[in-house]
């Protein structure tokens, strides 16, 4: 399988942080979204794209919580919820009618391993989050990514991809049995098969697409999961507290938000895209082998299934099916 997915090398790691891929770039006159800006890691990379001179707009289902996070950062706050097709038109209308060039795209926000719930239209809430949403939002913002003649969307995914492919027959399990890692897995999937067909289509007008690993960090997103099974994982400590420990992939939020602002902004990426990037670097190609049956290897790398062209192009047709948006 051919493949771009060959690491450059860029001199940063694991342990370097937003602010450290940063250093020297001049975001001034850009224009960044952030989903998911106001969460997580989220508020790390606002955080850190507006110190670097950017224009930050982040859109928020939770007005009054991006609010609260997002003090003292000089962010755009907008209405919009990834689970309601109306409101993310209504989101990119709204951005649309200042006919500005949208540089910076990154695709943060997300759900992970949460009770079976749908949306309005009996979509499977992740897949309807995690990748839905973020593709009518991509498509609905085309022509201001066009503007700016030179954009770069970034999909936050996870090491998750490795928990399952997409599966094309029952995407919403409607068929089998429901599983909240493997209802993840596959939305994380998608959003790498996402960003190989986006660049794919994008690259002939400027846009550039990548898919990205930010590392384990312990946040709101992970509020469906218990604390006795955060500890059995070594996430918390006996006192309920994040750790950091990189030897077992566990950063901070600094650290956790590098890889995107990274893959938004880095000069050493000129040129390429439709890649998955981890610890600030493109990821190499992992064989299923590598990863062991006990569960998720700290070992870096992409699966095939999840950078597959034709995989990629069978997704496209099924958002477009799904959402009812086709790009311009």
């Amino acid at each position: 399988m051919q493949t771009p997915q060959t690491p450059i090398h860029s001199g940063f790691t694991d342990a370097s942080t937003a602010s450290d891929v940063l250093s020297g770039i001049d975001l001034s006159g850009k224009t960044a979204i952030v989903t998911g800006g106001y969460s997580g890691i989220g508020v790390e990379t606002t955080r850190a794209l507006r110190a670097a001179g950017a224009r930050v707009i982040v859109p928020a289902r939770d007005l009054d919580k991006a609010r609260r996070t997002l003090a003292g950062i000089d962010a755009q706050i907008r209405p919009m919820d990834l689970a309601d097709p109306a409101s993310i038109d209504a989101f990119a209308d709204g951005f649309l009618a200042t006919n500005e060039p949208l540089h910076i795209l990154i695709d943060s926000a997300g759900v992970m391993a949460c009770p079976l719930s749908r949306d309005a239209r009996g979509y499977e809430m992740q897949f309807a989050t995690n990748h839905l949403g973020h593709f009518q939002l991509v498509a609905r913002l085309w022509p201001a990514l066009r503007q700016a003649n030179g954009a770069r969307v970034v999909s936050v995914s996870s090491r998750g991809h490795r928990f399952a492919a997409v599966d094309f027959d029952d995407p919403q399990f409607d068929l089998r049995d429901y599983d909240p890692w493997v209802a993840y897995g596959q939305s994380k999937t998608a959003n790498v098969l996402f960003a190989v067909g986006l660049d794919a289509r994008g690259r002939a007008h400027g846009i550039r697409a990548f898919a990205v690993h930010p590392g384990a960090i312990v946040t709101d997103l992970a509020r469906h999961m218990s604390p006795d099974v955060l500890r059995s994982m070594g996430a918390i400590d006996a006192d309920g507290q994040p750790v950091t420990d990189l030897t077992k992939g566990f950063k901070n939020v600094a650290q956790g938000a590098s890889t995107s602002v990274w893959a938004a902004t880095s000069p050493q990426l000129e040129g390429m895209g439709g890649v998955y990037c981890e610890d600030n670097d493109i990821s190499p190609l992992l064989t299923p082998s590598a990863i062991p049956a006990e569960g998720l290897s700290h070992e870096r790398g992409v699966l095939p299934w999840a950078i597959d062209r034709d995989a990629s192009d069978r997704l496209w047709v099924l958002s477009e099916s799904l959402t009812g948006v086709t790009f311009p």
